[in-house]
């Protein structure tokens, strides 16, 4: 098998620092891009697919991984992850160790499994992304000097005087308003740092979790945030989940982050997936 590895130097706290010694060390038959700018990922993975090369290897974090992604839907060219970012949500989902030599290993003992990609206004995310406070903190930790995942626990403590806003969703044929302080867009389970916010979520079922996190008393908001880090989002009262292949949301912020990354969209945004549509790496053991 041939693989490229496209390594993010500036993504998350520093952790693919070296990382190419272990890639010496434990595989062959591969190569090995830097991205210097915002778009060099996505570029360098459309390269590879010409190339007929079997994987592309995101060395990043979940923004890394999104850029590839975007060069790799539909294509014969599998994706693959080595978690180097602050939350690294879908490289934990899919089972990557969190030690980057431990991951690099685990390429060694692969199975390429086709799995659901999905997109918001034509725009591609394959893990979770969302309107709303999720899309806020994304975008103000996206100017933060120092990322992980302290900072990024701090600046969510920081902003939770944020208010809940008005959506109108419609999905299967249904039109409803309703009142939330986020809904995420659930293909994988996690944010990241083992953070669920939708524990069930299912890569290859077909169907996108919309989890609505409905307006309650915020001094609640720190147990529900104890409720995401134990993985028991979905059994909270004030969390509505919603499975369906596409759904339409119109609302008075369009600030979304897909895959962690913020995106302004245009009104109204349309979510939709598509069923398997991304070969994927997935670690054996």
């Amino acid at each position: 098998m041939k693989i490229r590895f496209i390594i993010n130097p500036i993504s998350g706290t520093g952790k693919q620092k070296g990382i190419e010694k272990y890639i010496t060390k434990h595989l062959d038959n591969f190569d090995v891009f830097y991205t210097q700018k915002s778009g060099d990922a996505v570029r360098i993975s459309k390269e590879a697919v010409n190339k007929n090369i079997d994987a592309v290897i995101a060395v990043g974090g979940d923004g890394t991984m999104n850029e590839c992604l975007k060069g790799l839907v539909k294509s014969n060219t599998a994706l693959g992850v080595i978690p180097c970012g602050s939350g690294n949500g879908f490289a934990y989902h899919i089972g990557m160790e969190r030690n980057i030599e431990k991951a690099v290993k685990q390429l060694k003992n692969t199975r390429i499994e086709v799995i659901d990609s999905c997109t918001a206004n034509g725009v591609p995310f394959v893990n979770v992304s969302g309107i709303g406070f999720d899309a806020h903190i994304a975008n103000l930790f996206l100017s933060l000097t120092k990322r992980g995942l302290a900072n990024y626990v701090k600046l969510i403590l920081r902003e939770l005087r944020y208010k809940a806003k008005e959506y109108s969703i419609n999905y299967n044929n249904i039109e409803r308003k309703v009142t939330a302080y986020m809904i995420a867009f659930a293909n994988g389970s996690q944010y990241g740092n083992d953070a669920k916010i939708s524990p069930m979520a299912d890569l290859q079922d077909g169907l996108l979790d919309f989890v609505i996190l409905k307006e309650f008393p915020k001094w609640k908001i720190p147990f529900f945030l104890l409720k995401v880090a134990m993985g028991k989002a979905h059994l909270s009262k004030h969390v509505e989940i919603i499975q369906c292949d596409k759904m339409t949301i119109t609302g008075e912020d369009m600030l979304l982050h897909l895959d962690g990354e913020p995106f302004k969209a245009s009104n109204p945004i349309e979510i939709a997936l598509f069923p398997k549509s991304l070969k994927i790496l997935i670690p054996n053991g």
